[in-house]
């Protein structure tokens, strides 16, 4: 049977079965605490922290229904990510299955996007992080403090992949940790329980009503909330190099998951509950966020340093994930023929150096031109031409679970460990929900703005497409792909 062939042989010996070259000491894998972290707090940074004011200011109180329906979709992505991986742990991930599922075209365009959408990610946060620790220490300038982020956390990655699930489980760990303690004190507050606070659930009506501008804006939302939770599928690719693959992607997949709905649904609860959500001013800084204002309504002293503190620190965690999403996304290119043989290159602890160290560059690149060159625009284009890998993402996730499905016999599938609820209707559902995102944010200059760009990237990676299909041709184990029934209708030719 077909599905029996697809669904019972490696996906790939170099990011599957070959994962013992990855980590081969069990000392050197991630613990189950490491994926948990990295999956709680892997998503949280500055896109809750602030932009989730801009959210509120848009959409009122409601902005709780935009968080939630976002949440939702990407939990339905992540089941089906989830489905895929339990029973094949790749670190190559959703760009591995696109490959066993549409075919060669598919991983190389999704794997590319992942990685470029990280590229910009680690430019982001460096320029943010350099800026941070200029306002602290302003003897050095924010460009070399960005540097000297990277080099840290570059270090900390090429040690090996115990090092990076360490360091991360601890910055993590700060953010969970303030999120916990500001829901717990945001309860109290809004029930009057609090030290000189009064009954505030009402603030959830009594400002022109949970929807002001609309329970319709409150949908629209969505398009602004859906890309705060991208980063989900980190922690499916922490788990393919931990110790026990299997479970911590299906703790990753399904129960993780409603916690981080709780932390970022919670949180926008508690905000638009003790604070008028018309009062909230604009959020350009972290002293006018709006955890920032809950945290002075509680009467907490200094709240615009605890923010600045606790922000920081989900810049420092993004840095360090997002170069280890990036090297392992371009060492998986690498090992099927997408990019470079030298990029497949690990050291003795696994960890692919030479992808960490190109994907380093090109942060580095990025990083550079903002301060450079600011007004060229090309740093701003960047930023914008990623901004649909995520949607992108979801999709190729959505139609390569549907096609593997459709592959497997009725035995594999009713042993699958993990498996997606309404088959394939919940995919549908999804790719529906996705191109309303994307028709939303055609409505808007910044959102226009993002599709273009975001298009224009991928019409440059199509280009090359014809090269790559060449050389992958050449490669003496690609024969026997070409013939597989995973490959059937993919666009090779």
């Amino acid at each position: 049977m077909a599905g029996a062939d697809n669904w019972s042989n490696p996906v790939s010996p170099e990011t599957s079965a070959g994962l013992g070259a990855v980590t081969k000491a069990r000392s050197n894998k991630l613990r189950s605490r490491h994926v948990t972290m990295i999956t709680l707090g892997g998503i949280i940074g500055a896109s809750l922290f602030v932009g989730s004011g801009n959210v509120i200011r848009t959409v009122g109180p409601a902005a709780v229904l935009s968080y939630l329906v976002g949440g939702l979709l990407v939990f339905f992505a992540m089941r089906m990510l989830g489905e895929m991986a339990a029973s094949r742990p790749a670190i190559g991930s959703f760009m591995e299955y696109a490959r066993v599922g549409l075919g060669d075209w598919a991983a190389y365009l999704v794997g590319w996007l992942y990685w470029y959408f990280w590229v910009g990610v680690l430019a982001y946060e460096a320029v943010l992080g350099g800026e941070t620790m200029q306002t602290w220490f302003p003897a050095v300038p924010s460009w070399a403090w960005s540097l000297i982020l990277i080099a840290i956390f570059v270090g900390t990655n090429l040690i090996s992949v115990r090092t990076f699930g360490e360091v991360e489980f601890w910055l993590a760990s700060i953010k969970v940790l303030a999120i916990v303690v500001f829901l717990g004190a945001g309860v109290l507050f809004a029930l009057g329980l609090w030290p000189n606070a009064t009954f505030a659930v009402p603030n959830l009506w009594e400002h022109g009503g949970f929807a002001p501008n609309g329970i319709g804006v409150a949908f629209t939302g969505v398009a602004l909330v859906i890309f705060s939770y991208f980063g989900t599928e980190i922690a499916v690719m922490a788990a393919a190099e931990s110790v026990d693959p299997a479970k911590g992607i299906r703790q990753a997949t399904s129960t993780i998951i409603w916690r981080i709905l709780l932390f970022f649904v919670g949180s926008v609860l508690v905000i638009v509950t003790v604070v008028p959500w018309d009062e909230l001013p604009v959020p350009t800084d972290v002293a006018n966020a709006p955890f920032t204002i809950a945290l002075a309504k509680f009467g907490i002293p200094g709240a615009d340093v605890i923010m600045q503190l606790v922000i920081f620190t989900a810049v420092l965690s993004v840095l360090n994930s997002g170069l280890y999403s990036a090297s392992r996304m371009f060492a998986a290119l690498a090992d099927k023929g997408f990019a470079p043989k030298a990029v497949t290159a690990r050291s003795k602890t696994g960890v692919p150096v030479v992808a960490l160290l190109a994907s380093t560059i090109g942060g580095l690149v990025a990083t550079l031109v903002n301060f450079l060159a600011p007004a060229s625009g090309i740093f701003d284009f960047i930023m914008n031409s990623a901004g649909l890998v995520a949607l992108f993402v979801y999709v190729f996730i959505a139609l390569t679970q549907m096609r593997l499905r459709q592959k497997m016999t009725p035995e594999e599938v009713s042993r699958l460990k993990l498996k997606v609820w309404f088959h394939p209707w919940l995919n549908i559902l999804l790719i529906a929900a996705i191109a309303a995102v994307v028709v939303v944010m055609l409505t808007s200059e910044s959102g226009r703005s993002q599709v273009w760009t975001s298009l224009i990237a991928t019409a440059v990676l199509l280009v090359f497409w014809p090269l790559v299909r060449r050389n992958l041709r050449r490669r003496p184990d690609h024969a026997s792909a070409d013939r597989h029934p995973s490959n059937e209708g993919a666009v090779n030719d």
